[in-house]
């Protein structure tokens, strides 16, 4: 397998576990007739979810899915269409000051129950995303690939 699409794998492997419950096999089943069009070398490509250049707008759906965001660019040479797909995950931002817990317990000198105020603290997280990998098309066909790197 060559390097590039060695990365282009691995990223497809990525957006596969982060697209959740439609497979590759599912969106195959949707779109049979661009899928049997295919040959065999492409077909297999689609179903590691393996995406190249040239590829049309049905090719990288079937393999990877449906996009995060979708983006349209007009410029003087033409419009291009733009399929952004991220992953989503929590960011840990520490610990936060978040009130005060009432604690009661019992002084056995004053022979009664006491109350107390103590502050409490919370682990505070954000939703965050990543940009995984960007596709632009022209003319209907995959003409950029872009992917982070880390």
């Amino acid at each position: 397998m060559k390097p590039r699409l060695l990365v282009f794998a691995l990223a497809a492997l990525t957006l596969v576990f982060a697209a959740g419950c439609q497979s590759i096999e599912d969106r195959i089943k949707q779109k049979p007739d661009v899928f049997a069009k295919l040959d065999k070398l492409t077909q297999e490509k689609i179903k590691q979810g393996i995406i190249d250049l040239g590829y049309s707008f049905d090719m990288v759906y079937l393999a990877l899915g449906e996009p995060n965001e979708k983006h349209e660019t007009i410029t003087e040479t033409g419009k291009t269409e733009t399929w952004v797909y991220n992953t989503y995950f929590q960011r840990y931002d520490g610990t936060a000051f978040v009130g005060y817990e009432r604690r009661i317990y019992y002084d056995p000198t004053l022979r009664t129950y006491r109350t107390y105020f103590q502050p409490a603290y919370a682990d505070v997280y954000r939703q965050d995303k990543e940009e995984q990998i960007r596709i632009v098309f022209k003319d209907g066909k995959v003409t950029v690939i872009e992917q982070a790197k880390k």
